[in-house]
């Protein structure tokens, strides 16, 4: 079976159950820090596709780090994950879960990326904006990016809006390559 699926059939499970207990909002932002934690630490990572490595220990390393700070029905969860060796697909199952949580609530997920940070009001306007696009309540992540010259990047829904100033001067010489004003005699 291939990790895509794994990941979605285990989330999926998980959030019936969350839904079902009613809890399936706090277990959706004890995903994200499940996701955060896995792709910020590297030894997490090797530890947990170690084969070798008892489940019993990843079940150790697991709760040292998340007991307290989750939900007692997402440690109950990452138990049972680590010890049907699926610990390896921890991130790809948080994932699979938070964009289903996403897909059932009807929020669409926006990136935007701009040189230097944004305020609250054109926070507010962008959110609008996409909102009344797509008709759904949109969770947007903002970052910068250093080299960008200036303008900003909107991706959502699969969907790209693109008003950096170096895709604007990439299109103007391209314009200006095909040089349709000079004579071909």
């Amino acid at each position: 079976m291939n990790s895509y699926r794994i990941n979605a059939n285990y989330a999926k499970a998980l959030l019936l159950l969350a839904k079902d207990r009613g809890v399936d909002a706090a277990v959706a932002d004890d995903m994200k820090m499940v996701d955060s934690v896995c792709a910020e630490n590297r030894e997490l990572r090797a530890i947990f596709a170690n084969p070798t490595i008892r489940a019993d220990k990843k079940v150790a390393v697991s709760d040292a780090l998340f007991v307290g700070r989750l939900h007692d029905e997402t440690i109950a969860f990452l138990r049972f994950v680590i010890r049907k060796n699926r610990a390896v697909n921890l991130r790809g199952i948080s994932q699979a879960y938070l964009a289903q949580y996403r897909d059932s609530h009807g929020i669409v997920l926006s990136d935007l990326v701009t040189h230097q940070p944004i305020d609250d009001n054109a926070r507010r306007s962008v959110t609008q904006i996409v909102e009344e696009y797509t008709g759904r309540t949109v969770e947007l992540n903002d970052h910068t990016d250093p080299n960008m010259l200036g303008g900003f990047k909107l991706e959502f829904d699969n969907k790209m809006y693109d008003a950096r100033i170096r895709t604007k001067i990439r299109k103007l010489r391209n314009e200006f390559a095909k040089n349709d004003y000079e004579s071909k005699l």
